[in-house]
């Protein structure tokens, strides 16, 4: 069985998931094939995979290292299972154009890699990368399944699942976190969650339902606590505890991500606000430069002779990997197509479900109607998602433009003819640093 790893240079993550095979006895036994463009980079994280391979797995798994267009079909050929997680443009010149461009605008963000102008551009210059990877892979492995971990979840995995042949299955790292982390924020951790019930779309998937071993309804005390935490305390989740109070649901993704996702907290004539919801602008730049420097402290260690821990992490993609292979099921949530799914959500959509695996692939879970505050709120990312697909798709500039005016915090701050004049300036600017978007 072969595993091929899309942007291995992203070493800590690959770390994670291939560490996690590595540890899952039915996994274990196979070969990796690490893929990137940078050399230095693929080196590193080869270096590293060998070495958990060694220590926790015998050196029984078989791992391989594969460099550039050049090497890609090889890299993809007769792989069972095909891991997403390339960053297309990196910080640098990429994710420092989506920023400081807007911001000559007045248009500012927090994270800017999932939705807003900035998830706009990552998600063109992505699917440009993404065109090609579905192409070698219906020549060298038209079975495999396609993990993507890369964001714009949505939009790449939409892209992918409507205008493909590849089977592609979207992850994500905060659904199965939701819960927990919501009830130890408000002092619950000790409650034992007996069931929940997620749906919506990717970053913005509703808690609907979470009940505790004794199937007591948790949500009346959770929205009695999350008001006073937001009246009488300053923390980093105040924009989803607002979403409690106001739209009576919780979601999956942080307040610093959602805080972009709506025209209602990053507003120039309220500029209060920050400072009310706590609101970290800038956030996901300076979360780029945090990490280089950590990564580089970290390879200093690993590739010095020092020693390399793992344990098996609560990423999504070595379990769903391991009940296809023994047809155990695993119930997981999933980024597909709302194939009726969702019965409020349009079918072009990519929603976020609960998933089982199997040996018979991959089965979403049809949901029914999500609460119409809910629906409206993903209806808003579900637009510019759906714009910005079919300007990838048809190639026209237009689409780009339409994209920006339909997303909500863009549409809010600026004029349309800003808009255009913005989206031009991004469109020409990734042209000269060779990250074309068609």
């Amino acid at each position: 069985m072969k595993i091929t790893f899309m942007g291995a240079g992203s070493t800590v993550f690959a770390k994670n998931v291939l560490g996690d095979t590595m540890l899952t006895e039915a996994l274990c036994d196979c070969e990796i094939a690490l893929y990137d463009i940078d050399k230095d980079r693929l080196e590193e994280s080869y270096i590293v995979i060998d070495a958990l391979n060694k220590k926790y797995n015998g050196g029984k798994a078989r791992v391989g290292k594969f460099l550039g267009v050049e090497q890609r079909k090889d890299a993809l050929r007769g792989a069972k299972f095909v891991i997403d997680a390339i960053q297309v443009g990196l910080y640098d010149p990429c994710t420092i154009l989506d920023f400081e461009i807007p911001k000559k605008y007045g248009l500012r963000q927090t994270i800017g890699d999932t939705l807003g102008i900035g998830g706009i551009f990552r998600g063109l210059r992505t699917i440009h990368v993404l065109k090609d990877f579905a192409a070698d892979m219906q020549e060298v492995c038209p079975d495999a399944l396609f993990l993507n971990y890369t964001n714009p979840m949505a939009i790449l995995a939409g892209y992918m699942q409507r205008y493909t042949g590849v089977n592609t299955i979207g992850l994500c790292h905060s659904v199965q976190v939701c819960s927990s982390r919501l009830l130890e924020a408000l002092g619950m951790k000790d409650v034992e969650i007996g069931s929940e019930l997620i749906a919506g779309i990717n970053h913005m998937a509703w808690l609907l339902e979470l009940k505790d071993k004794n199937g007591n309804d948790l949500y009346p005390e959770i929205k009695r606590l999350a008001k006073i935490k937001n009246q009488t305390e300053k923390h980093n989740d105040m924009v989803r505890f607002d979403y409690i109070d106001k739209l009576g649901y919780y979601c999956t993704e942080s307040s610093e991500h959602n805080a972009e996702y709506n025209c209602f907290y990053i507003k120039p004539n309220y500029p209060e606000l920050i400072d009310k919801f706590n609101i970290p602008l800038d956030e996901y730049p300076r979360r780029c430069i945090n990490q280089i420097a950590r990564w580089e402290e970290q390879k200093k260690n690993l590739l010095n002779g020092g020693d390399i821990e793992h344990t098996r992490s609560h990423e999504y993609a070595s379990h769903i990997m391991e009940a296809i292979v023994t047809n155990n099921p695993y119930k997981f949530g999933g980024n597909v197509l709302n194939t009726g799914l969702i019965d409020n959500l349009p079918a072009d959509a990519c929603v976020e479900v609960s998933c089982m695996a199997d040996g018979n692939g991959i089965h979403p879970t049809h949901v029914g109607r999500l609460p119409v505050q809910c629906a409206a709120m993903n209806m808003t990312n579900i637009n510019c998602q759906l714009l910005t697909i079919e300007a990838a798709v048809t190639q026209k500039k237009e689409h780009i433009y339409h994209a920006a005016m339909m997303d909500p915090h863009t549409g809010a701050q600026l004029s349309i003819d800003d808009i255009v004049k913005m989206c031009d300036e991004l469109y020409e600017a990734h042209e000269k640093a060779g990250y074309p978007i068609f």
